[in-house]
């Protein structure tokens, strides 16, 4: 481990730390590709077993819409809070908005970029802003299944770098145009329109 992983490891665990003596509920059994935005009030934030999160995940625990209108006397005292809970077992997709008073899960996943406005039920999967379920969780696994083509198991764990470099799958280069191939019969770009 390079002396700049054991710093940012350090740091890391110390942010984690303050977050949960500030109130922060986490299982020590959750796994982040980088610390979530917590919020301004991580006391409202209850994470389960087995989470895992990817990058860039925010947790809104109030609604600062408020302040448009809180100067008016009818509004002064409107206060608009939610706690957020994920429960077990779930996965949270990069760039995903969790807005106050949501519960995910558990055995859910919601898809990268997803905004969560409402709860998300047991055993689905969630897309789209606002996030809505869009299959079960075992009709995903069916769906990865069948999309996961024959491969040496071996050679991916020996090194998996090498391998997918190699590996034709969704979105390779053979079947992506490279900017300035065009389609020899008609001149244009392949997809484009006239």
């Amino acid at each position: 481990m390079s002396i700049i992983n054991w710093f940012t490891t350090i740091y890391f665990q110390f942010r984690l730390w303050r977050l949960r003596k500030a109130g922060l509920t986490i299982a020590a059994d959750c796994r982040m590709a980088s610390l979530p935005h917590f919020g301004s009030e991580p006391y409202l934030i209850t994470i389960g077993h087995h989470v895992a999160m990817a990058r860039d995940v925010s947790f809104v625990t109030h609604d600062g819409g408020t302040h448009v209108f809180r100067n008016l006397e009818r509004y002064k005292s409107v206060i608009k809070y939610g706690r957020i809970t994920i429960r077990d077992n779930c996965v949270i997709g990069q760039r995903v908005i969790i807005l106050p008073g949501v519960t995910i899960g558990p055995d859910s996943i919601v898809a990268a970029g997803s905004v969560v406005t409402r709860n998300v039920p047991p055993g689905v999967l969630a897309a789209g802003n606002p996030a809505k379920p869009v299959m079960t969780i075992h009709q995903y696994a069916e769906w990865a299944l069948a999309a996961t083509p024959d491969y040496d198991e071996e050679e991916y764990r020996h090194n998996k770098k090498a391998f997918l470099m190699k590996f034709h799958m969704r979105g390779s280069p053979s079947n992506r145009v490279h900017r300035g191939e065009r389609d020899a019969a008609s001149g244009t770009i392949p997809g484009q329109t006239r």
